[in-house]
């Protein structure tokens, strides 16, 4: 990608990486009550905890219509009469049955209100069977436009999956569709197709039956945690093969999944998964969940992260589409989809956030763990470029922060932004360090869901470093540091500036012709001497304008009205050079600098 593009092509091109990004929750300021029930963890939810769900399916491809029957098993917190179930209109909740009973219900927009007889008392583990039926909303644009998709193949045969990312799984089941509370002990899936066709579900395929009348069921099973966007069926003419992958918990069972025609392509394409998941155990530990196996499946869109399920449409070929996003040519030599959506199964799936209003969690790491790739395959300074390749892509437009108890993401920066937060923190901790904090949060938060604080405080704690400031700075503004500084004689004063209040994130900068050293800047000036007897060598700015595509420097992005006089985007070439010849920053550190005076 970033090869010289039209102005036409270039705004395709934004959209494109807009959706890449994966803001799945739709703009708003103005929030209902409706969202609040969706985004919030109401009292109907709070006091029972999910076990598991037991799914059954039957999608009826002429109608673009589903019937099933979902047992939910939970156990009480707390002492509670009314549970809060999600099923988005138009589809239909026919019965909820408790110990052979029918429980009453009453219908609020998206949600059902049931209500037990009596109270549940505390401790009690119980089993509601929820009956289904409707036609769900259709997929518009999968996977950001989400809903269920009914296609063909190529050769004219029904292709069905469902999308559902910010959403929510309750487009077309019911469910506790809250990012908060997974069932622990995951979930089985009963797919009925017809007899030509083969239904995929995620974690082990555990029965497949013919049912006698031109149908038959396919039986999924997955024992750990899920949460309920990633329980996903795909319908289709498929075919598959397997693999062992020798891993850090033993053998993982691989299986990969395509239509029957794709089958001689998928395979020199899909070998790349052996080469990702050496690469995020070192970096990361190991694969999250090797009782449910690791499996690829083709999706009739370009991808998504679905646990043990991983959906895959990027057509058998490097890149995003064929595309590189940082714009350096690393990311042509491997498979986009492969590695970012299988990245989630440990950042998304293996720790969630608990509110969306969190999502750079998922997005931010797993952004880095393309770099983090590019590091294991090519080299530290591939991987470098890499990242700040993805500079340019970052928006600055709204906050990575949501806003919490509404189901509403934050900006699409959650993705490169936070990537390059995570690089600097890399750079702050060293590579031994920031590969041991990555095990760490996956050790300490296996399995779990999470909020921001909890991993903000966990890496502040790991780095013996207060990072508050950071996460400040990068994730609940659109304010991008600047390292301001002036000389005088051989004395060179500096400061942050353009910074949240205590914000004192240290540095790596060469000063003349020294070796790089490490500073603390703060809001207040410091002084330090330079190495050159104050001889400053200024580096010619240019001022971009709107829409310009010449002379971005590699570093980063531009202010969109013009990086103005004296301001550089640190990187602008090689590995310091980035300022003048009196103080210049190294290039891992997305900031800018100015001089003064």
């Amino acid at each position: 990608m970033r090869r010289i593009l039209s102005l036409a092509a270039f705004l395709y091109f934004f959209s494109s990486l807009t959706a890449q990004g994966q803001l799945l929750t739709p703009e708003k300021t103005v929030f209902s009550h409706a969202d609040s029930l969706r985004g919030s963890i109401t009292p109907e939810r709070a006091w029972w905890n999910l076990l598991k769900y037991d799914l059954q399916i039957t999608p009826d491809y002429a109608a673009k219509s589903l019937h099933g029957e979902n047992a939910i098993t939970f156990v009480a917190l707390e002492e509670g009469q009314t549970l809060q179930i999600d099923l988005q209109e138009p589809m239909k909740l026919l019965s909820a049955t408790w110990r052979k009973k029918p429980l009453s219900f009453t219908r609020e927009g998206n949600v059902f209100h049931v209500r037990f007889p009596k109270p549940v008392k505390a401790g009690s583990v119980e089993t509601v069977a929820f009956r289904f039926e409707g036609i769900p909303k259709v997929a518009v644009r999968p996977p950001w436009g989400g809903g269920w998709i009914w296609t063909k193949d190529e050769q004219g045969r029904p292709l069905m999956t469902v999308a559902d990312e910010g959403l929510g799984a309750s487009v077309w089941f019911p469910c506790k569709d809250h990012l908060y509370d997974e069932p622990d002990s995951g979930v089985v899936m009963h797919i009925t197709v017809a007899d030509s066709l083969v239904g995929i579900g995620n974690g082990r395929l555990r029965d497949k039956k013919a049912n006698g009348n031109g149908t038959t069921t396919y039986t999924w099973a997955v024992v750990n945690p899920i949460n309920s966007y990633d329980i996903i069926p795909y319908i289709g003419k498929y075919v598959n093969w397997s693999s062992t992958f020798h891993g850090d918990k033993g053998q993982l069972d691989c299986n990969y999944w395509v239509l029957d025609y794709d089958l001689e392509k998928a395979k020199p394409q899909f070998k790349q998964a052996d080469t990702m998941l050496r690469a995020f155990e070192y970096w990361m530990g190991p694969y999250p969940f090797y009782e449910d196996g690791y499996k690829l499946v083709e999706a009739p869109h370009l991808g998504m992260e679905h646990q043990s399920n991983i959906a895959y449409g990027n057509h058998f070929e490097n890149g995003y589409l064929g595309r590189d996003l940082s714009g350096t040519g690393w990311g042509l030599k491997w498979d986009f989809i492969i590695v970012h959506e299988s990245g989630h199964e440990w950042f998304g799936n293996n720790i969630t956030d608990k509110d969306a209003a969190d999502m750079w969690v998922h997005e931010g790491f797993t952004n880095y763990s393309e770099t983090l790739y590019t590091t294991y395959l090519y080299g530290t300074e591939a991987g470098n470029d890499y990242c700040i390749g993805t500079r340019k892509n970052v928006a600055n437009d709204v906050p990575v922060i949501g806003i919490y108890g509404v189901n509403k993401e934050g900006s699409g920066d959650m993705y490169y932004k936070g990537g390059n937060m995570l690089h600097m923190i890399r750079q702050i901790l060293g590579d031994s360090a920031f590969r041991g904090l990555l095990h760490g949060l996956q050790k300490d938060f296996y399995h779990q869901t999470v909020t921001t604080q909890q991993i903000e405080s966990y890496i502040s704690n790991y780095a013996h470093t207060d990072l508050s400031k950071v996460f400040d700075q990068y994730l609940r503004t659109t304010k991008i540091p600047i390292l301001s500084y002036q000389s005088s004689g051989d004395v060179i004063s500096y400061r942050w500036s353009n910074v949240v209040k205590g914000f004192n994130m240290p540095v790596k900068v060469y000063i003349g012709g020294m070796a790089a050293q490490w500073i603390t800047p703060t809001d207040e000036w410091h002084t330090m001497r330079a190495g050159t007897g104050g001889q400053a060598l200024e580096t010619p700015i240019p001022d971009f304008k709107p829409g310009s595509t010449t002379a971005q420097p590699t570093g980063g992005r531009p202010k969109p009205n013009g990086s103005g006089p004296g301001i550089l985007t640190v990187g602008a070439t090689g590995n310091g050079t980035g300022g003048d010849g009196n103080l210049s920053v190294d290039r891992n550190f997305y900031i800018f600098v100015r001089k003064q005076g």
